[in-house]
């Protein structure tokens, strides 16, 4: 039975979409000022040419070169040292902070992400020649203005605490096309060692593209997690070009896992890897059977108006779990067929009392499995990521590669790389974006 439901206080995550912004960005070897000259040293040339100079046998060259107009910002900046090394690169702009990385033999720098799109770029490089004398280049250019551009938002919110299931799950307002452009361009930092994957769905209802990144097994509780999507001026499909670096900061908090039996009229608590609770519960009739997953909370209100045909009811303590309007909730209309029987419409009804124990300690991301139901649940009908096992779910991968991150930063490895074991009392098993609410 279908129903749609009103809450009056919940926990829904926010979209939350920041562009990164730095008055100056400084890299290399030594610091600079953000003021810089908009004037080419005399000599330097101008148009897509490189830009070079000589000193004690000494050649610096410049990528893009100054005075052009670079219509090509997912490549970066390049400096290049002939005979001799690069001493040192500073980069100023009012865009995203610029870093790069020299080769071991000193001879090559390169940016490490894409340059903002219409920005202006000053890149001062000084490079030594063996004989120890050192020669200064700069070049002095700026990168174009797309026609039409996409930005993405992450559902999770600044700072808030999420379950160990929790996914990043980012939203896109335009097709990508460019995937593995994209999936480059992003940056996970753990401040305890991970190893997941980036999951493109094809499938997606809640927006034109939608990603999501989840461990190989769940969060290690209290991870702090720090991602940024480095998406200014990466090439997301033909003529379409991001316009906005994402960034966001959250936390995992401790492990609280549900095991629910709708054969077995129980619902097992793990909290922090121990059993809490068995509480007795009665999930949906034949028919209106709770479908089988493991599924991940997403929100919670107190209460949920749920209607149907014929009724309008205030259900306490309701915390959702899919979609379509499947929730943990309290039923004290049923408390004499808990643990004996199943009578909802496709929740899982709990006592008043269970039920409100279990609402004060959720949050979105903790894990909620439902077996024994002649019923298979549906992807993306909620949180679903935990439905796929890990050899399936790191194929989603454009690059077809797995991440392992840590505190600084993230890094793309074979899919079979793995982490230190970290066990959990439950496990995921291998296994439509409406509003509904049951009952």
């Amino acid at each position: 039975m279908r129903r749609k439901a009103t809450p009056s206080h919940s926990f829904r995550p926010h979209l939350t979409g920041l562009a990164g912004l730095a008055i100056c960005a400084t890299v290399g070897l030594f610091v600079a000022g953000c003021s810089g000259s908009s004037t080419p040293p005399a000599g330097q040339g101008a148009g897509h040419a490189r830009t070079g100079a000589t000193a004690s046998g000494v050649r610096l060259s410049i990528t893009p070169a100054s005075g052009s107009t670079d219509r090509r910002p997912n490549r970066g900046i390049t400096v290049r040292a002939t005979g001799g090394r690069i001493s040192g690169v500073v980069v100023r702009s009012r865009g995203d902070r610029v870093t790069g990385k020299l080769n071991a033999t000193g001879t090559v720098w390169h940016s490490a992400w894409a340059l903002n799109v219409s920005r202006r770029y000053t890149v001062t490089a000084t490079g030594v020649g063996a004989s120890g004398q050192r020669v200064k280049r700069t070049s002095t250019f700026r990168t174009f203005t797309p026609g039409k551009t996409f930005t993405a938002r992450i559902v999770e919110g600044s700072h808030q605490t999420y379950g160990v299931g929790m996914p990043i799950i980012i939203y896109f307002d335009q097709p990508i096309r460019n995937r593995r452009a994209v999936e480059k361009a992003l940056e996970v930092k753990t401040s305890k060692p991970t190893v997941g994957a980036w999951y493109w769905d094809g499938q997606c209802r809640l927006a034109p593209e939608c990603l999501y990144f989840r461990p190989r097994r769940y969060w290690k509780p209290h991870t702090r997690v720090s991602f940024t999507a480095h998406l200014n001026g990466v090439k997301g499909a033909a003529g379409v070009y991001g316009n906005h670096t994402l960034r966001q900061s959250f936390r995992i908090g401790r492990a609280l896992n549900v095991v629910v039996s709708t054969s077995g009229h129980y619902m097992n608590v793990y909290r922090s890897g121990k059993r809490f609770a068995r509480w007795p519960v009665s999930s949906g009739r034949p028919g209106d059977d709770t479908p089988n997953g493991t599924y991940l909370t997403i929100e919670k209100a107190n209460p949920v108006q749920m209607t149907g045909p014929g009724y309008s009811i205030s259900v306490p303590w309701s915390v959702r779990i899919t979609w379509s309007g499947e929730y943990l909730h309290d039923a004290y209309w049923s408390v004499g067929d808990q643990g004996f029987s199943n009578v909802s419409h496709g929740c899982v009804n709990m006592s008043p009392a269970n039920a409100e124990t279990f609402y004060k300690m959720a949050v979105p991301g903790d894990p909620v499995k439902i077996k024994g139901s002649p019923k298979s649940g549906q992807w993306d009908n909620g949180w679903t990521m935990w439905f796929l096992p890990w050899r399936r779910y790191w194929r989603g991968s454009a690059l077809n590669k797995a991440v392992r991150t840590g505190p600084s930063g993230s890094e793309f490895v074979s899919p079979r790389a793995s982490a230190r074991p970290h066990r959990h009392t439950t496990s995921p098993p291998a296994s439509n974006s409406q509003n509904r609410h049951t009952a």
